[in-house]
């Protein structure tokens, strides 16, 4: 017997295998920190987005600021008389003030020098008594006389450069000519006035005790010599019997409103020549009202109480579709009486000034006190400028200049997320209405519908994807032959790689009429499609044993092909004569008759099948790699154990696989809300706030990249949609920190199958 050698030692310390050794770690030091700094820098990226949508976000919620100037002392404001008007141009350079001594004096905005100075075509021995402006953003004066006359002018400034350098030239014009127009028949001093000027007409109002005189003035121009004549057109309304504080003309020309001094309002309808009712402005009989003005658009009338409270009041349709006056909300200045109220030209804020010399800046669509601040000692008279960011208020003896910085009075936390009854509307209401035509518009900023149509259509596309892409997952992992899960699960992946601009687009033009067009169809599909499963498997299974051995394991359902082509084929072609046996020939119409239920072409239906299509993929392949990855050995054990396939599935595969098939379902759920291409070409981007299967819907997505491009850097509008960003990073965040939670807690839980 030969002996045999010991083995050979392998040396492992060798230069070359020292050189591997080292290489190696080098290779997993680096994958390490790479790993590492990758992790990083992704965390790092999303709290910068985070950090940044705050930035851009944050000042919608700031106050205004307030900047108090050095006081102006001019010469001229010594002798000038008791103001009655005071108003500031576009560019902040020139004011204009009236006095009572029927004088316009126009002066530098900076340093209070006069800059011209106009008497106005009063008569000799005629007083100017009473003053009023047009609606916010007019530049019509009305004075009223004391012989009962009312003088209508314009104050205008033309910008020229001279030489290179700016001049502002301010006049006064009087586009209804320089002669006062009688308003009151009996030559009686006008307490009170009110003007209102349209494109076809002009009306004034006036008051003397409780008589109330109402003028219509209409414009025509001759076709042959171009000559233009005012035609005057007396308005008869019902008398009153309480003096008169104020009167305000709606705009349209429909409205005429008249404080009283008890503290009420008299509606007039100049159309109807009718009084629409008396309503009572303050329920407290110790409050009076001591100031009023109408908001931008003249919808709206601010009324000021010798309480330090303001209101906001508007014609709305009550409970019997009668047109009422309505306080629609309150603010609260200080405890003294409000003196005078100012309205911005171009949104829906106002200033206010008390009797102590306190300035409040409001905004009333936004139920926002943005500013209150002592300004000066005691009461005065100011003017606000057309861009709502200088005011001048004279007090005294001197003129203070104030500079005021409120970039985002519309948006409050309430006015995007709580009902805003708005201008216009009969209730309270959840509204996006962004931008409109006319300067005059009530921004409408409600988040509301657009986190409901982001969910809404969420919910659609999980109610169709998220069972089929389960039961499919489940039946690929568990039941399927391994060849034909080879060429499936690629497939059902492959999905996910098309781009949903082709899907929305697909959906929009072709799918959303077709739907329309086949609608009992696309109903009698979702039933008879389980039926036809079902009534298939009913007959395999009655097949003689000798056919049903010939189907290989799991390869069951590719017989269930041609079943689902058939069923569907069917389906569509029997849709036409249902149609026309239970819906009068036309399902669309029968729905928004017979059930009144409003239906878009472009609907939350469609929307569901082309994302639900999108999400399927996602879902899918997580929750099928979930089930797939089940230890075979759990598997084997139950059969051995006499557990039935069906039992093995539901109570030990699906628990095992449950963490990662709800982990596909938020992955799901997360593509579904934050997408944008098929909801924005698949729907109306309505932004409604109705389940209704088939009304329009718009998401937070789709609102942010219809929007985005026309919107003002820095503007309102544009931060809101940044904060609709950030919505959608909050609710992504918080679903996927709720879901990893979840997960872990499932694991936790099944971790001993």
């Amino acid at each position: 017997m030969t002996p045999t050698s010991p083995p050979k030692r392998i040396d492992f310390n060798t230069p070359e295998m020292q050189r591997k050794r080292r290489m190696r770690a080098l290779k997993d030091r680096f994958t390490r920190w790479y790993v590492l700094v990758g992790g990083l820098a992704v965390l790092a990226a999303i709290t910068l987005i985070f950090f940044f949508l705050a930035y851009v976000v944050v000042p919608l919620f700031k106050g205004a600021d307030l900047t108090v100037e050095a006081p102006l002392h001019p010469a001229w404001l010594q002798e000038a008389g008791k103001p009655l008007v005071y108003a500031l141009e576009e560019q902040n350079e020139a004011g204009m003030r009236v006095s009572e001594q029927g004088t316009a004096l126009f002066f530098n905005a900076h340093t209070g020098e006069e800059l011209s100075r106009t008497a106005l075509p009063i008569p000799a021995g005629v007083t100017v008594t009473a003053s009023a402006k047009d609606q916010p953003g007019a530049p019509l004066v009305v004075l009223g006389l004391s012989n009962g006359a009312a003088l209508v002018f314009r104050h205008t400034y033309r910008v020229t450069y001279p030489g290179g350098n700016k001049t502002i030239t301010p006049a006064i014009e009087y586009p209804y000519g320089n002669t006062p127009i009688v308003l009151d028949p009996q030559g009686r001093a006008l307490e009170r006035v009110s003007i209102n000027a349209s494109d076809a007409s002009l009306i004034l109002a006036g008051s003397t005790g409780d008589q109330l005189n109402v003028l219509q003035l209409t414009r025509e121009e001759s076709m042959m010599t171009g000559e233009v004549t005012n035609e005057q057109k007396r308005i008869e309304l019902p008398q009153m019997n309480q003096a008169v504080k104020a009167i305000f003309i709606d705009p349209r020309q429909q409205w005429l409103y008249v404080i009283n001094g008890r503290a009420q309002a008299d509606v007039f309808s100049l159309r109807d020549r009718s009084m629409n009712g008396r309503y009572k402005l303050s329920e407290n009989a110790d409050t009076q009202i001591t100031a009023s003005a109408q908001l931008v658009g003249g919808i709206s009338l601010i009324i000021g109480d010798s309480k330090g409270g303001l209101a906001q009041w508007f014609m709305a349709r009550d409970e019997d579709g009668e047109p009422r006056l309505k306080q629609i909300r309150t603010f609260q200045m200080g405890h003294s009486p409000i003196v005078q109220i100012s309205s911005e030209q171009r949104r829906k804020g106002f200033t206010a000034l008390d009797a102590s010399g306190q300035l409040g800046v409001f905004h009333s669509t936004a139920h926002r006190t943005l500013l209150v601040e002592q300004v000066v000692d005691g009461p005065g008279i100011y003017a606000l400028s057309p861009r709502a960011n200088r005011l001048m208020v004279e007090a005294n003896g001197a003129l203070q200049p104030l500079s005021l910085h409120n970039p985002h009075p519309e948006v409050s936390w309430s006015s995007m997320w709580s009902k805003v009854w708005y201008e216009n509307y009969d209730k309270p209401a959840y509204v996006w209405q962004s931008t409109a035509a006319n300067t005059d518009f009530e921004p409408k900023m409600s988040l509301a519908p657009l986190t409901f149509g982001t969910l809404k259509a969420a919910f659609y596309a999980m109610l169709l994807a998220a069972p089929l892409a389960i039961a499919a997952a489940i039946y690929t992992a568990y039941f399927m032959a391994p060849g034909m899960r080879r060429k499936v699960k690629p497939v059902i992946e492959l999905m996910e790689a098309m781009p949903t601009v082709i899907l929305g687009f697909f959906a929009g033009l072709f799918l959303a009429p077709y739907v329309e067009g086949h609608l009992p169809g696309i109903f009698s599909l979702l039933l008879l499609t389980p039926l036809g499963i079902l009534s298939a498997g009913f007959l395999v299974s009655r097949l003689p044993e000798s056919i049903r051995l010939r189907i290989p394991d799991g390869w069951e359902s590719a017989i269930l092909i041609p079943v689902i082509l058939l069923v569907g084929w069917f389906a569509l072609y029997m849709s036409p004569f249902l149609e026309t046996w239970w819906f009068g020939g036309d399902m669309r119409l029968w729905i928004s008759n017979d059930l009144g239920i409003t239906y878009d072409q472009r609907n939350a239906l469609v929307v569901g099948l082309a994302m639900g299509f999108a999400v399927i993929p996602n879902i899918y392949s997580i929750a099928e790699d979930a089930v797939f990855s089940v230890p075979r050995g759990l598997t084997l054990g139950s059969l051995a154990l006499g557990a039935t396939p069906w039992q093995t599935l539901t109570r030990v595969v699906i628990l095992t696989a449950s963490p990662g098939i709800f982990s596909a379902l938020m992955i799901g759920m997360g593509r579904a809300v934050g997408e944008t291409m098929i909801v924005l070409m698949a729907t109306g981007n309505t932004p409604v706030m109705e389940m209704n299967l088939f009304e329009g819907l718009r998401t937070l997505a789709a609102n942010v990249a219809v929007e985005m491009p026309e919107s003002e850097v820095g503007g309102s509008h544009y931060r809101v949609l940044f904060l609709s960003a950030l919505v959608l990073l909050l609710f992504t965040f918080v679903m996927n920190t709720a879901a990893e939670l979840i997960r872990q807690r499932l694991r936790k839980k099944y971790s001993s199958l």
